[in-house]
């Protein structure tokens, strides 16, 4: 990873471990190769304070080189295909805690 990159901190409420095993699986190759990947990943036993109604029990931080390869890997088809059949329907809540560039 560069010294410079975009980061985002997620929370999910994963619904279908199995289905999101499937999701991770499909997508990280194609995350991989626009320069992203995952710097942690957590799975969360108890959420003490949160400023959503959303559940959250993952939580991980995803990072790409920059902005535009963000956008580009949430607009690749082939990641729009493991999200449709994969995450859908094994996710039942996203909050985005944190967005940053560092």
């Amino acid at each position: 990873m560069s010294d410079r990159c975009y980061e985002n901190v997620v929370g999910l409420q994963v619904t279908d471990e199995e289905g999101y095993r499937r999701y991770r699986e499909a997508m990280t190759p194609l995350l991989e190769a626009c320069g992203g990947g995952f710097r942690y990943d957590f799975r969360v036993a108890e959420v003490l304070r949160s400023e959503t109604d959303a559940p959250i029990n993952r939580v991980f931080l995803i990072h790409f080189p920059s902005v535009a390869a963000k956008e580009a890997f949430f607009a690749d088809p082939r990641y729009l295909e493991a999200r449709a059949a994969h995450f859908v329907p094994s996710v039942g809540a996203v909050t985005i805690l944190a967005e940053y560039e560092r």
